[in-house]
C-alpha cells in the first residue's frame, strides 16, 4: 500500500496511482456453487511476483464457513477517497455473497499473504434493517462509511438499492437510498462528488437469473435497461436514462478516473453495446452507443444468434484506454478512447469461448474468422475472457474465465467440471495491442478440493476499479 507523511490510503491522483508498486500478491473470490464439490467458497490469494518461487500459485485459501455464498465482486473500507484522512488504513477487503446475502469482512493487514475473517454480516442484518438482499458492488466513501449496491429484495424480486456498514464496526447502518426510491433492479454504480452524482445500472431480478438465464425473462421484463443518476449529497434519484433494446442488461460503469470528469462508459451485456454517459449542457445527464458488436449468426447453438455479452469493462487510470470482454464470443479489446465519443478498436485477443474453430458451434455469416481454441502450457482455455484487471502501470491485463456459477453452467459446462482460469495480457499502451503471456497461467481446476469457478481480481493495495478520486 502507497501512502506518505500526514496522508491516508491510496494515492493522491490517478496519475500518482500509475506510478505506484507492481503487484506482487492478488485476491481473487472462488466459487464452488454449481460444481460438483460441496465445500464453501474461500479466498485465494495468488503469487503473481515473477521473481518468485511461487509465481502463479495460489499460496493460500480462506474458507468461508458457510455453503452456496456465491462470493462474487470485493471492495475495500478504505481507498484513495480517503487519501486525505491520515486515520484511515485500506486493511479490510469486503466479500458480498450474491445468493446468500452475507457479507465478510476480511483482515489483509495482519498478514496480506494469508488473510483472515474479521467479521460476518448475516443476511438479516440487510433483509430487516434494509429490506435487501444479493449485495453486488462495495465502494468505500470519503466519509468513512462503506456503500454497497444490491440487486433484489429478501423474496427475491428486482430491487436497486444500497446498503451502508460503519466503515469501523462494519454494522449495517441502513439504506443510502430515501423509502421507495429504489430503482427496479440493481447492479453497479460509480460516484463523482465533484459533479454530485452517483450512476447505477441494472442486472436483473435475483429469483429469474439464480439458475441460469431464460430469453423469455428479457421479454416479461425480469432485466433491466436503464441507468439512474442520483444526487450524491441527498441521495435523491434524478433521473433515468432507458438505453432502449441496444442497451440491454447494462452491467460494469465507469465513469473517467479524473474526478472532474463529467463522462464516463457502460458495458451492455445482452446487446453487446458500450455507451457513454455524459452530462449535458443543461445540466441532466444523458447517454449514447459509441461501441457496438454485432451479434453472430449462428449454427449448434441454443438461439440462431450470438451475442458477445459484453460482461466487465475497465478503463486505464490514465484515462485513455477502454477494455472490455466479449464472454461469449471469446476476445477481449482495447479501445483508445482519447477521442471519448468516438473509440478506435487497437487491440483485440481471443482467449478461448463458445465460437471456437473446433467446437459444436458454426457461425453462418461474419467477416472474422472462427478462432482456434487457447492453449496455455498444455491447458485448454475454459469458458470465455471474463474478469479484468488491469495493472497500475497499465501494462499487464489479468483475466479469469467466471462469471457466475449458474450461468457458467449453463454457457460453458466443461468449466465446471474442469475449474476457471487466469491469465495475463501484455499490453502495448503507446500505439495498443494485447498479446498472451504464455508464461503466465492459474489453473484453478487442480485445487486441492477440486475444480473451483475463480472471479475478480483485487490488488492490496488497490486498482483501477474499486479506487476513486475525489
Amino acid at each position: 500500500m502507497a501512502s506518505c507523511s500526514g496522508c491516508g490510503p491510496g494515492y493522491r491522483s490517478p496519475l500518482d496511482a500509475m506510478k505506484g508498486p507492481r503487484e506482487e500478491i492478488v485476491y481473487l473470490p472462488c466459487i464452488y456453487r454449481n460444481t460438483n464439490t460441496l465445500k464453501p467458497d474461500y479466498l485465494a490469494t495468488v503469487d503473481v511476483d515473477p521473481k518468485s518461487s511461487t509465481y502463479c500459485q495460489v499460496i493460500h485459501r480462506l474458507p468461508m464457513p458457510n455453503l452456496c455464498d456465491e462470493l462474487h465482486h470485493s471492495g475495500w473500507n478504505a481507498c484513495s477517497s480517503c487519501f486525505g484522512d491520515a486515520s484511515r488504513k485500506r486493511n479490510r477487503l469486503i466479500l458480498p455473497s450474491l445468493i446468500s446475502s452475507r457479507i465478510y469482512v476480511v483482515d489483509v493487514e495482519t498478514n496480506p499473504r494469508a488473510p483472515q475473517i474479521h467479521k460476518i454480516v448475516e443476511p438479516v442484518d440487510l433483509f430487516w434493517k434494509c429490506g435487501l438482499a444479493n449485495p453486488h458492488t462495495t465502494h468505500c466513501l470519503g466519509n468513512g462509511q462503506v456503500m454497497i449496491s444490491c440487486l433484489g429484495d429478501p423474496s427475491g424480486n428486482g430491487k436497486g438499492g444500497f446498503v451502508l456498514l460503519d466503515g469501523q464496526t462494519f454494522d449495517v447502518v441502513g439504506n443510502w437510498e430515501h423509502p421507495g426510491e429504489a430503482a427496479p433492479f440493481g447492479y453497479d454504480f460509480w460516484y463523482q462528488p465533484q459533479h454530485n452524482v452517483m450512476i447505477s445500472t441494472e442486472w436483473g431480478a435475483p429469483k429469474a437469473l439464480a439458475n441460469g438465464f431464460d430469453p423469455a425473462d428479457v421479454a416479461g421484463g425480469h432485466y433491466g435497461s436503464c441507468l439512474h443518476v442520483w444526487n450524491w449529497d441527498t441521495h435523491r434519484k434524478l433521473q433515468t436514462i432507458d438505453l432502449g433494446k441496444d442497451g440491454g442488461i447494462p452491467l460494469e460503469v465507469r465513469f473517467l478516473h479524473d474526478p472532474s470528469a463529467t463522462e464516463g462508459y457502460v458495458g451492455c451485456a445482452l446487446s453487446g453495446s458500450v455507451f457513454r454517459f455524459y452530462k449535458t449542457l443543461e445540466g441532466d445527464w444523458a447517454a449514447e452507443s459509441v461501441i457496438s458488436i454485432p451479434s453472430k449468426k449462428v449454427e449448434g447453438w441454443t438461439l440462431p444468434e450470438m451475442p458477445g455479452l459484453i460482461t466487465d469493462i475497465l478503463i486505464s487510470l490514465d484515462d485513455r484506454f477502454l477494455y472490455f470482454s466479449n464472454w461469449l464470443h471469446g476476445d477481449i479489446r482495447q479501445y483508445d478512447i482519447t477521442d471519448r465519443r468516438k473509440p478506435r478498436l487497437v487491440g483485440q485477443l481471443f482467449l478461448g469461448g463458445s465460437i471456437v474453430s473446433d467446437g459444436p458451434v458454426k457461425v453462418l455469416q461474419d467477416r472474422e474468422k472462427q478462432p482456434d481454441p487457447r492453449i496455455i502450457q498444455g491447458r485448454r482455455v475454459p469458458g470465455g475472457p471474463q474478469m479484468l484487471q488491469l495493472s497500475l502501470d497499465g501494462l499487464r491485463l489479468y483475466v479469469t474465465t467466471s462469471l457466475y456459477s449458474g450461468w457458467d453452467k449453463q454457457f460453458y459446462p466443461d468449466m465446471i467440471k474442469e475449474g476457471s482460469v487466469m491469465m495475463q495480457i501484455d499490453v502495448d499502451s503507446v500505439n495498443g495491442g494485447l498479446s498472451l503471456n504464455e508464461n503466465f497461467l492459474v489453473d484453478f481446476g487442480k485445487e486441492p478440493d477440486g475444480p473451483v469457478l475463480a472471479h475478480e481480481v483485487r490488488y492490496p493495495g488497490g486498482d483501477c476499479t474499486s479506487d476513486i478520486w475525489l
